[in-house]
């Protein structure tokens, strides 16, 4: 079953139970990968709307710190529980080991010597990570490893 298939039947379950948070989480996704597709004209591979899971993720997380910092724990409740509902589509993510042994991987795989390979190694590794791990993180790993590289560390 495709991704987009588990998401719509999870939306009308979601509307035959009048579960309202999770119908509204999943309607929230749907649109977005409706949108994508339509300006795209095309129909989304499960790959590239994982890539939109990520992106919605991402933007709840950034509403939750934003709703913390306002004062306002009812919108911050909401964000996470939609949080949570997007997160059961997501695959596993990646451990700490995983990934910095992914990392290493690709650098080899690059030839990478320097922090200046960086946009090689994040070529190489980001079909592997999205929706895995946090880009940002992944980012950092790469610098701190490549730096390590450099100086002979």
């Amino acid at each position: 079953m495709s991704l987009r298939d588990r998401l719509d039947e999870e939306l009308k379950a979601a509307m035959r139970s009048n579960d309202a948070m999770r119908r509204d989480a999943l309607r929230m996704v749907l649109a977005a990968v409706q949108k994508i597709e339509k300006e795209g004209k095309h129909t989304l591979a499960d790959e590239e709307m994982l890539g939109v899971l990520a992106k919605e993720l991402k933007t709840r997380r950034e509403s939750v710190d934003t709703f913390k910092a306002g004062g306002r724990p009812d919108l911050v409740a909401k964000e996470e529980a939609a949080i949570a509902v997007v997160s059961e589509f997501m695959p596993q993510p990646l451990s700490l080991s995983e990934l910095r042994t992914l990392v290493e991987q690709a650098i080899a795989e690059t030839g990478a010597a320097s922090p200046r390979d960086m946009g090689k190694v994040m070529g190489w590794l980001s079909p592997k990570t999205r929706g895995r791990a946090d880009g940002k993180f992944v980012s950092q790993l790469v610098t701190q490893l490549l730096a390590a590289r450099a100086t002979g560390s």
